[in-house]
């Protein structure tokens, strides 16, 4: 029985993982020529690898909050709350230097931040064009993204290792808790 709970199990994330990347690559064709970023393969192939596992965790995450919670009105609780300070702290409304130190942590336990950090130092963290900054001297693209933002596209790999992280975090905590809390009432 628990050799056919653990395959079920298994079948459900791969399920989700094979119709995920049919989206994502769509969605990448779609937003990556209309965000006019560069058509270079590994432009192209970073963007679908960051959307593709931001969806995955997305998705992952959802059913692991079902998964932990004894019904559907507490897991929509309990995912608002995460995802709304997931949001909050990506670095996207406020960038990471202008969080309080004492809440920077939480940017870096939020994917959505991993996923920002990702596409923004995969597209744009090697430029070295020059950008005109009023009331500040010029500098290149990748200056600014690391000087202001601190993205740096050397950090590149563990963003992507991140990314993997959540993914498997997300399916290991699904699995056990269908196995281990079984709020179902017969």
């Amino acid at each position: 029985m628990a050799q056919e709970q653990s395959r079920l199990d298994q079948e459900t994330v791969s399920i989700e993982i094979v119709y995920i990347s049919a989206q994502s690559l769509l969605y990448t064709l779609l937003l990556f020529s209309m965000i006019g970023f560069t058509w270079r393969a590994d432009n192209f192939f970073w963007f679908f690898y960051f959307i593709c596992m931001c969806f995955i965790y997305f998705v992952l995450y959802g059913m692991m909050i079902v998964a932990l919670t004894p019904n559907h009105d507490i897991a929509g609780i309990v995912s608002f709350f995460f995802i709304t300070l997931w949001n909050l702290f990506a670095g996207f409304l406020v960038f990471r230097p202008l969080i309080p130190v004492w809440w920077r942590w939480y940017y870096w336990a939020s994917p959505v931040a991993w996923t920002i950090y990702g596409v923004m130092t995969s597209q744009l963290g090697d430029k070295e064009n020059l950008v005109e900054i009023p009331g500040e001297a010029s500098s290149t693209v990748k200056a600014y993204l690391k000087d202001n933002l601190g993205y740096k596209h050397s950090f590149l790999g563990y963003v992507a290792l991140a990314h993997a992280g959540f993914v498997l975090v997300f399916s290991f905590v699904f699995g056990y808790s269908i196995k281990f809390l079984n709020f179902q009432k017969r």
